[in-house]
């Protein structure tokens, strides 16, 4: 693990006690969209969950304003009067962050890392998902571990959450041997199944890179009982390379120097990443994920409040 620099936190790397501040840029998020938003990964979609399970409370008499579709026809005809079956919403819906800290999550142009943003959304999602009384537990990977942290309401268990984030968020570096693992991105989501039940909320963020059918089909298994969400993180320098300077790109081992100043190097390498991004957009859009698109050069709190909207605030009477 890299000693990481102040200026580094946030752009090059995350802490704990990062994470941990974040719990203020989330007070105004939900994770309800008031509205259908766009991707330019995904085209329109409406970004709406499911929302928690509703469990029965009473049968009692129907009310102006009660959804009809709560009647309960047996009781109204058996006591000649209309009868609604009442129910309230569950209070605790668990969320599972799924965090990806592979090496190929270890770049960024602009503003911050990949494996930044990756971290930055699942704190955001955390202390959402918290703020609402959920539990809330993660499966966090690199190219060689998967960490599953079973969902709890406790800020002892963000602690601990935040502290796995980090640890292998900072053992990433540019001198490591190791290369992006593709299998762990399936490893990882096979780890989710396992802890996952049903009606959790789970939000899964990475650049997907090894995404394959077999990625497909584990999304549509936990997409059949529980809510998900794929947040894929990606970094603009692709859609706009820029004309008058060399790029050095790593992957472990391999150091390769990159003349994109020429045209003859930048157009295909350029008609490369925006063909295998739509490939993957794509496959996920297959799945029945929602999925959005969360650049490294935006900071996250805006583009989460713009994909998901802002809790709604009481209006407050004229005059008052």
């Amino acid at each position: 693990m890299v000693v990481a620099s102040e200026s580094d936190i946030g752009r090059v790397y995350v802490d704990a006690a990062h994470l941990a501040r974040l719990e203020f840029r989330a007070r105004a998020l939900s994770f309800i969209a008031p509205a259908p938003v766009s991707s330019i990964l995904s085209g329109s979609h409406a970004s709406r969950l499911r929302g928690r399970g509703l469990n029965f409370e009473e049968i009692r008499g129907y009310l102006p304003g009660d959804d009809i579709r709560h009647i309960d026809w047996k009781v109204s005809l058996r006591l000649g009067k209309p009868q609604i079956r009442a129910y309230t919403e569950e209070r605790d819906r668990p969320l599972l962050v799924v965090v990806d800290q592979r090496m190929s999550m270890f770049f960024g142009s602009n503003r911050a890392f990949k494996s930044v943003v990756a971290a930055e959304v699942a704190a955001l999602a955390v202390w959402m998902g918290f703020a609402s009384g959920d539990r809330v537990g993660g499966v966090i990977f690199d190219d060689s571990n998967v960490v599953r942290i079973r969902p709890l309401r406790s800020r002892n268990r963000i602690k601990v959450l935040f502290g796995a984030i980090a640890r292998m968020n900072q053992a990433l570096h540019a001198e490591s041997a190791a290369r992006t693992n593709y299998d762990q991105l399936d490893a990882a989501l096979q780890g989710v199944l396992q802890l996952a039940g049903h009606d959790y909320l789970i939000c899964i963020v990475s650049d997907f890179a090894g995404a394959t059918e077999r990625t497909r089909k584990l999304l549509r298994q936990l997409s059949r009982h529980n809510d998900v969400v794929a947040a894929m993180v990606f970094d603009p320098l692709w859609q706009r390379m820029p004309e008058h300077r060399a790029l050095v790109v790593s992957e472990g081992r391999l150091q390769v120097e990159l003349r994109i100043e020429q045209e003859k190097v930048r157009a295909p390498l350029a008609e490369l990443f925006k063909d295998r991004t739509a490939e993957v957009a794509t496959l996920l859009r297959s799945s029945g994920v929602p999925l959005m698109a969360l650049s490294t050069d935006e900071p996250v709190a805006d583009q989460v409040r713009r994909l998901f909207g802002e809790r709604m605030r009481p209006t407050l009477a004229s005059g008052v």
